[in-house]
């Protein structure tokens, strides 16, 4: 299958398996789909994930997490898309529901949340928030 978008079919994903309370989902693995699944496992809106083969086809499962009943990732929206692409220098980005949620910006050094962005002081391509 032909994907012009691939991390909005990952956010996608993840939001219809949280709508169907689902532990896990699968995605067709990609670099760029395992970096931004790793920085929301390091800000803790996923459990885990890994990169399993299923019919010769390397597939990235992930496994979601919840609090009480409640998903960990209250809203997911993607922001830079294939007609139009959201760059930002690290001075104009703006913070998530006041510092409440994040930004995944894939920058010179790799994909990282706004707050390592911030730290290394450096911008790039706003590819999601999350909160």
């Amino acid at each position: 299958m032909n994907l012009n978008d691939p991390v909005g079919d990952l956010i996608t994903r993840i939001r219809n398996a949280q709508m169907r309370r689902r532990s896990k989902l699968s995605s067709p693995a990609s670099t760029l789909r395992a970096r931004v699944l790793q920085v929301l496992k390091d800000e803790g809106y996923i459990r885990d994930f890994r990169e399993v083969e299923n019919d010769g086809r390397k597939e990235l499962e992930i496994e979601l997490k919840y609090f009480e009943g409640a998903p960990a990732i209250h809203e997911i929206q993607r922001v830079s898309k294939p007609g139009r692409r959201v760059y930002s220098a690290i001075k104009d980005l703006r913070l998530v529901r006041n510092g409440l949620g994040i930004s995944i910006l894939s920058t010179p050094r790799g994909v990282m949340s706004d707050a390592a962005a911030r730290t290394a002081n450096v911008g790039g391509e706003v590819l999601c928030e999350v909160y």
